[in-house]
């Protein structure tokens, strides 16, 4: 289970994933609000990231575990790009590859 704002206890296996890697899930809500971003989450934390910037919007998580969340978002970040849109529009989200 994650903490997500006042709270609220969501699944894991609920969130529409688009990729995990290392213990790592990344993934985004359909229609969720603005500005573009993804969660992730590890090991009961979750931070969400805007997508332009890669700064955290809100939430902790270990140093180490950001470091290898912002370091494949910067190879993905037209991916996300797109992902964001099909989510707002409340189509399918793609797969993205994990990092390697």
């Amino acid at each position: 289970m994650v903490m997500v704002g006042a709270g609220f206890r969501l699944s894991m296996a609920s969130m529409p994933a688009i990729t995990r890697f290392l213990g790592i899930t990344i993934w985004m809500y359909h229609n969720d609000h603005r500005p573009a971003h993804f969660h992730a989450g590890c090991s009961g934390d979750e931070v969400l990231i805007y997508i332009e910037t890669l700064g955290i919007l809100e939430g902790e998580m270990a140093p180490r575990i950001i470091g290898l969340v912002l370091e494949w978002a910067s190879r993905h970040q037209d991916e996300l790009r797109e992902n964001w849109k099909l989510a707002r529009a409340g189509r399918p989200l793609r797969r993205i590859a994990p990092l390697e």
